[in-house]
């Protein structure tokens, strides 16, 4: 019997978007919430791949077929003064799942943290997700005192529609040229 194949772990490319789409997909099903899903590949594209990227992607591949993969973006720590990476989404197809490449899509992200000067790699998890015994076995602890808050939908609309009372067409935020000098938009 042969020994295990070693997979690759590499940044995603415009190649990959239909892959990682469709493992997207994948994970918001194992997460019981498909119907909430509403990523396309050309939404993902535009982000991935923009002059300025929102967010940034790692696949792993075994035999040279995509089977997991890490989206993340930078966040930043006023605590620590510096950037952080946070992990939107970690996958692994099950079929690949005790293969080392979830732990090493984590390692090529904790090694970016450390080659760039950045002190966090965070992310969030279901409480019910049995992942969490894996997470523990890296080192990663979870933040109980924490609550996740959200925003979106109806009450995002209303809220927003507060922003402006200077005028301006309501979620437009000045950009710093429009508003020098103007601490609260500094």
């Amino acid at each position: 019997m042969s020994p295990p194949a070693r997979g690759i772990i590499r940044p995603a490319r415009p190649s990959d978007v239909p892959a990682v789409v469709r493992m997207v997909h994948d994970l918001a099903a194992y997460e019981r919430a498909p119907e909430q899903c509403h990523l396309t590949e050309e939404r993902l594209s535009a982000a991935l791949f923009a002059e300025r990227p929102a967010v940034h992607a790692h696949l792993a591949l075994l035999a040279g077929e995509p089977v997991g993969f890490a989206l993340w973006f930078l966040n930043f720590s006023t605590w620590e003064g510096v950037p952080g990476i946070y992990l939107e989404d970690l996958y692994v197809s099950p079929a690949a799942r005790g293969t080392g490449l979830g732990r090493r899509l984590l390692a090529t992200l904790a090694a970016l943290c450390v080659e760039r000067g950045y002190r966090r790699l965070d992310w969030w998890m279901l409480r019910w997700n049995p992942a969490g015994d894996f997470y523990a076995t890296i080192g990663a602890k979870p933040m109980d005192e924490w609550v996740p808050y959200r925003l979106s939908g109806a009450g995002l609309a209303e809220l927003a529609a507060h922003a402006a009372p200077d005028g301006r067409p309501a979620g437009r935020v000045p950009s710093r040229e429009e508003a020098p000098g103007d601490p609260d938009h500094a």
